[in-house]
C-alpha cells in the first residue's frame, strides 16, 4: 500500500525536475486521472517510430485531464543541423491554431458590448463593404456579381464569409495566390490587398476555409484602438502566463525555435526555406500580425489556453471570458446551413475558431460529441474534450500538413489509453 501511495509522488517529482520548461499546469499521474500507463506506452512508441523512421525531425506531445498533466514527452530534434534536441519549451509556429486565440480576442470585445456578431464588416473596415463574388471565368478575366449582403463578424468567425486561401487549383485560387496576401507588410496593406479580391460565394452560404479570421484581427485593431498583437498580449497571453506566445520572438529566445522540415525528393528530411513559411517571422517588424496564422507558442503555453476554455473561460483565478460566452464559442454555428459541417469532415461542424464534433459515428475515430479544437499548417494539433475533461496537443514542425497521419494516430492511441 505504501508503494502505491508513493508512485504518484515519485512520478510528479520526476516530471517537475525535467529540464526545459516551467510547469504550465499541476501534475498528475496516468493512474490517478484514468489513463493506463501501459497503453500510453503505445502512444510513446508510435511517436518515437515516426522520428526513428525519418518522417519527422522532432515531436512534442502533452495530455492533460481534470486540469492536470498526466503525460508530456519529447522526441527527436528541433534543429537537425545543429543537433539540438526537441525540448518541452521549444517554440513552434502554430499557424492556424492562432485562430482560436484570435476568436477569443473577438469575444472579449463582444462581452464588453463593443462588437456584435451580426455587425457588417464594413462598419469597421469600409474597404471591405462592397466586395464582389466570383461567378466564373478565368483568373485574367473573372466574371463577378454583386454580393447580396456584407460579410458579418460571425461569418468571419465561422469561415462562411466567402474568403478563401487560394490553396486549390481553380481560377479563383490563382487570383488569391497572385495577391500574395500573407506577404502583406502591415494590417492596412493586408486589408487593401484583400479588398481587391472576390469572394468564393455569397456571404453566409457555406463553410469555406480561408482568410476570415485574419480580417478579424484588423477589426479588433479598429475596435480596441491598439495593434492587434498588443491587444492579444494584454488581454489573453499575459494574464494567462503564456510567456512564449506571440507574433514575434525575443532575440534571446530564438535559439529555442524549432525549424520546419519537409521530405525532399530522396525522402530525407530537409529544412523548409524561410520564403515558404507564409510570412511567419520571429523578428519584429516583418510582416503583420495575421490573426489566422501568425503566432509562435509552446505546448506548455497552449495547454494553459486550452485549459482556460475547458474551465469555461477561467484559469488560476484569471477570467478571460464568461462561461456562457465559451458555451457559445463551442456550439456548431453551421447547423442552419444545408451542409452543417466543414469541408474537411462530415462529423464536424464549426464553432468560433475551431471545429466541433457533432457526430460520433461519422468520424470513424474515437472521441466525444462536443470535443473542440483545431490544427496548424506545420502539423500542430490541439483538442479539448469537455465530456472527458481532457486537453491534448501534439506538435511537429513539418510540411506538408499532417503528411503521415499524425493526428489520427495520436488521437486514437490517446483515447485508447483512457480507461476510467
Amino acid at each position: 500500500m505504501l508503494i502505491r501511495l508513493l508512485i504518484p509522488l515519485v512520478v510528479a517529482l520526476v516530471l517537475a525536475a525535467a529540464p526545459g520548461a516551467a510547469q504550465p499546469l499541476p501534475l498528475g499521474t496516468p493512474e490517478s486521472e484514468g489513463f493506463s500507463p501501459e497503453r500510453l506506452e503505445r502512444l510513446h512508441a508510435m511517436l518515437q517510430r515516426l522520428v526513428d523512421e525519418g518522417k519527422h525531425a522532432g515531436l512534442i506531445s502533452l495530455v492533460a485531464r481534470h486540469g492536470r498533466i498526466v503525460d508530456w514527452q519529447v522526441y527527436g530534434a528541433r534543429d537537425l543541423g545543429a543537433r539540438l534536441p526537441m525540448e518541452k519549451d521549444t517554440i513552434v509556429r502554430v499557424y492556424s491554431m492562432s485562430k482560436v486565440i484570435s476568436s477569443v480576442a473577438v469575444m472579449i470585445l463582444h462581452e464588453q458590448g463593443r462588437l456584435k456578431l451580426d455587425d457588417p464588416v464594413g462598419k469597421y473596415l469600409p474597404a471591405l463593404a462592397t466586395m464582389k463574388v466570383y461567378a466564373g471565368g478565368s483568373a485574367k478575366k473573372p466574371r463577378l456579381v454583386e454580393a447580396t449582403r456584407q460579410m458579418t463578424v460571425k461569418d468571419l468567425l465561422t469561415h462562411t464569409s466567402g474568403l478563401i486561401y487560394g490553396f486549390g487549383k481553380g481560377p479563383l485560387d490563382e487570383i488569391y495566390r497572385d495577391a500574395k496576401i500573407l506577404e502583406s507588410s502591415s494590417m492596412d496593406d493586408f486589408v487593401a490587398r484583400l479588398a481587391r479580391l472576390p469572394l468564393a460565394h455569397q456571404p453566409g452560404a457555406r463553410f469555406s476555409y480561408g482568410l476570415s479570421i485574419d480580417v478579424l484581427g484588423a477589426i479588433v485593431e479598429k475596435v480596441a484602438g491598439m495593434p492587434f498583437e498588443r491587444f492579444v498580449e494584454q488581454r489573453i497571453t499575459t494574464p494567462l502566463g503564456m510567456t512564449d506566445t506571440g507574433y514575434d520572438v525575443a532575440e534571446a529566445k530564438r535559439g529555442r525555435i524549432a525549424k520546419v522540415y519537409t521530405l525532399d525528393k530522396a525522402k530525407a528530411l530537409a529544412e523548409v526555406p524561410e520564403t515558404q513559411l507564409a510570412g511567419v517571422y520571429p523578428e519584429p517588424g516583418r510582416g503583420f500580425a495575421a490573426g489566422g496564422a501568425g503566432m509562435f507558442s509552446t505546448i506548455g503555453d497552449y495547454v494553459r489556453f486550452g485549459q482556460m476554455l475547458l474551465n469555461g473561460g477561467e484559469l488560476d483565478g484569471v477570467r478571460i471570458l464568461g462561461r456562457k460566452t465559451v458555451e457559445l464559442m463551442l456550439a456548431n454555428h453551421l447547423n442552419h446551413l444545408s451542409k452543417p459541417t466543414t469541408e474537411f469532415s462530415d462529423a464536424e461542424g464549426f464553432g468560433f475558431g475551431g471545429s466541433v464534433r457533432i457526430d460520433l459515428a461519422k468520424g470513424n475515430m474515437a472521441g466525444s460529441v462536443g470535443q473542440f479544437g483545431w490544427s496548424g499548417a506545420a502539423t500542430t494539433y490541439f483538442n479539448m474534450d469537455p465530456k472527458e475533461q481532457t486537453v491534448v496537443l501534439v506538435f511537429a514542425q513539418h510540411f506538408p500538413f499532417n503528411q503521415h497521419d499524425l493526428f489520427w494516430q495520436f488521437s486514437t492511441l490517446m483515447y485508447a489509453a483512457l480507461v476510467d
